[in-house]
């Protein structure tokens, strides 16, 4: 089992090893991932031709655990077929597959692809609770639309909003959804002071850890792709916000890391 050099094991709840950034070095990034605590993760996917791609990386190594869905940044793309794929894969490999997702809304985006994106995200989000799978959220300007979407659909699967910046009670309203919240490299910047006093004040057992590699470097590593690796640093990062000793934290971030994805814990 891989540790820190604390004895500690972490868990990357987002990583997108799949991609080009990642993927032409995917061994060694996991195995300097290792080296640094990182005993598994979860990779999302983005789009539906990257599905097939994940199942068959997850059969390679177990430890890497595999989401699918359609990014609200790629929703234009997709047609009602890819619903329907999804739905059969979700049927056919529900024991390989952890969560639905990356799903979500992005209002930063161009606003004559809202309804596009929130058609789909209705529809995933319907899946996943048909299924009964914890959900990957991604968010971009639409915390008060998910919440809405979740409520509406009476969505009790919980899961995991991606990237959470915000306030204590913003943070709140998905916690008491069933949500874990996914802090990542953005703790790292002195300038984030809003989400940083948050992730003191939140609950350990509502929070995970993430890089969103290759996306989100740290601080100090902007320009650079992000990897797993880099995990180690954003624990550092999170335990200086904590008034908790880092074993209990790792161990807490590990088992919140367990139970929202409903994995065996190891």
């Amino acid at each position: 089992m891989s540790v820190t050099k604390d004895g500690l094991k972490l868990f990357d709840t987002h990583c997108h090893l799949d991609l080009p950034e990642l993927a032409a070095a995917q061994a060694l990034h996991w195995q300097q991932a290792q080296q640094a605590g990182v005993a598994a993760l979860v990779i999302p996917a983005v789009q539906q031709s990257a599905w097939p791609n994940l199942l068959m990386l997850h059969q390679q190594q177990p430890n890497w655990h595999i989401a699918l869905g359609i990014h609200p940044w790629w929703a234009a793309k997709h047609s009602s077929d890819a619903v329907v794929e999804l739905d059969k894969l979700l049927t056919t490999h529900s024991s390989t597959i952890v969560a639905v997702g990356e799903i979500g809304l992005d209002f930063a985006l161009a606003e004559a692809g809202f309804a596009i994106q929130q058609r789909l995200f209705s529809a995933q989000l319907a899946l996943a609770k048909q299924h009964n799978k914890p959900v990957i959220l991604h968010h971009g300007k639409s915390q008060p639309q998910l919440l809405a979407e979740l409520k509406q659909q009476q969505f009790t699967e919980g899961g995991i909003l991606h990237a959470f910046s915000g306030s204590q009670q913003q943070g709140m309203a998905f916690v008491d959804l069933g949500f874990k919240l996914g802090i990542g490299g953005t703790i790292t910047y002195q300038r984030a002071e809003k989400t940083r006093n948050t992730v003191k004040k939140l609950p350990l057992d509502s929070l995970v850890l993430e890089t969103d590699a290759p996306a989100m470097p740290l601080a100090g590593y902007q320009g650079e792709v992000n990897t797993p690796a880099q995990l180690a640093l954003v624990f550092a990062a999170f335990c200086q916000l904590r008034p908790e000793p880092p074993a209990q934290i790792a161990a807490a971030l590990w088992q919140n890391s367990v139970d929202v994805l409903r994995l065996c814990s190891a």
